[in-house]
């Protein structure tokens, strides 16, 4: 049985191969060269999360690998409905369509993460303002908000993965928690910090 390190790292590689893979626009991007940068990124989202979710995504990544389906082509090609439409319209067929049941299980989880967004910057507004825009209303073809994000990786995610998230998500709203904070807090761990006030202070 692997631990959650394991699969974490076994993820993380199975996304820079697919992110490697992702085709823009304008050529490809610099931050498709900056591994360091992206392995703390993802490295700080998924310490974050409960094992029983990590194990979901795993098999999720995994088929997705075995069926040659690119699941980070498809978070960006979902996340273009908002930040640009008409060319999201030539490209929407390609993405599996998502059940309304699937879909309102998706919103559910976007709308608490909006919701631990907006009390993360209110908390720590010089770590919060250097982040990403919040809402999908601020959307542009040159900025992607976290709940335009969070809405189009979850729609890349099974069934399966959506319902363990959305019930980890529950949970700890029940305990007053926040996963915004939780994966800020590794995230600060992992670029040397002790503390997210730290980091803040240092800003």
């Amino acid at each position: 049985m692997k631990d959650k390190m394991e699969l974490i790292d076994e993820i993380i590689a199975m996304e820079w191969w697919q992110f490697q893979a992702v085709e823009n626009e304008g050529g490809r991007a610099g931050c498709q060269d900056d591994l360091e940068t992206f392995t703390i990124m993802r490295k700080s989202q998924f310490l974050a999360w409960d094992t029983d979710v990590i194990e979901s995504y795993h098999r999720d990544i995994s088929a997705a690998r075995e069926a040659c389906r690119n699941l980070i082509t498809e978070k960006y090609g979902r996340m273009m409905e908002s930040t640009a439409p008409s060319e999201y319209e030539n490209i929407k067929s390609h993405f599996p369509e998502i059940p309304p049941a699937q879909k309102a299980l998706i919103e559910e989880a976007v709308a608490i993460n909006v919701r631990w967004e907006e009390e993360f910057v209110r908390k720590y507004p010089k770590l919060g303002g250097n982040g990403r825009s919040i809402h999908t209303s601020e959307d542009s073809p040159w900025e992607t908000s976290v709940e335009t994000y969070a809405r189009g990786e979850l729609s890349t995610y099974s069934m399966e993965t959506v319902e363990k998230y959305l019930n980890m998500c529950r949970r700890m709203v029940s305990e007053g928690s926040s996963l915004a904070e939780l994966t800020r807090f590794c995230m600060c761990r992992l670029y040397g910090y002790d503390s997210i006030e730290q980091a803040e202070a240092s800003l």
